[in-house]
């Protein structure tokens, strides 16, 4: 793995590590390996977490272009951002879009801002305009939002009378922020429980084993899915494309509102009748 690594950055190849890294970040199986002994097991343990940090201060440097020192915002730029993007803290807001059009271009540290906020969660920002869409896209059916996150989403589209419900499994509870109501489900128990009838998933892990079920459960009728461009580091195009019970497709006006510009698409399911 050290091997890889190394080559990952001599390349330069940012997909690639980005990938590695979201790999590598996923929870390792619970399940006992008897073959090894306790000792083995820490030592994989510990490589495992450096081989993280390795690859991860890597790809940090590549995306944000700071090589050396700690990554930080001046405090111009971090004022802009933090009244655009946040209430307060690192609460997201509906983004002005106007504002943001206007700011972004202006802004000289903005390629720093993904990589100091994704540890955290945050993969993308939802832009008014956006949260509008897709709330006339619910069209006044019941909702359930899967793998949450912090529930920024729900909250954002609660206000504007979107009957939804957020869920997650709070697996990443110690990085991320959970909004009190965000309820703590795993999206297959909410898909069998809630039986919706849209479903919606904001940056959902890649290759991630729960989005196929969104295509088995029958009272589901459309399916929103905010995903990165590069599909290596969100969602499961395997299930995507295996399933054929939905047509889908990108909604490129919809994805041109995912901020920051560029960095996502929005993919709509529509149950085939």
């Amino acid at each position: 793995m050290q091997r890889k690594v190394s080559a990952l950055v001599a390349d330069g190849d940012h997909k690639r590590l980005k990938s590695y890294l979201q790999e590598l970040s996923r929870p390792a199986p619970r399940m006992p390996d008897h073959s090894k002994s306790q000792r083995v097991r820490v030592q994989d343990a510990v490589q495992r977490h450096m081989l993280l940090e390795a690859v991860k201060q890597a790809a940090t440097a590549h995306e944000s272009g700071v090589s050396q020192g700690k990554l930080r915002l001046g405090k111009v730029n971090g004022t802009v951002l933090q009244r655009l993007l946040f209430e307060e803290g690192l609460r997201r807001r509906a983004v002005s879009y106007p504002l943001f059009r206007l700011a972004w271009p202006m802004l000289s540290q903005r390629q720093r801002l993904m990589p100091l906020v994704r540890d955290r969660g945050l993969y993308c920002f939802y832009s008014a305009p956006l949260l509008d869409a897709i709330a006339r896209l619910v069209h006044g059916r019941a909702a359930v939002e899967i793998a949450a996150g912090d529930g920024a989403l729900t909250r954002l589209l609660k206000r504007r009378f979107v009957d939804i419900t957020a869920t997650d499994d709070y697996s990443w509870d110690s990085t991320v922020a959970f909004d009190p109501l965000v309820q703590r489900q795993e999206a297959t128990a909410a898909l069998r429980a809630r039986k919706p009838e849209v479903v919606i998933c904001s940056w959902p892990p890649p290759q991630n084993s729960f989005e196929a079920k969104v295509f088995t459960t029958a009272s589901v009728q459309t399916y929103i899915v905010l995903t990165a461009r590069a599909e290596s580091e969100a969602g499961n195009w395997s299930a995507y494309r295996k399933q054929s019970a939905f047509t889908w497709g990108e909604d490129r006006k919809l994805s041109k509102l995912v901020l920051p510009p560029g960095s996502g698409q929005v993919l709509v399911f529509q149950r085939a009748t």
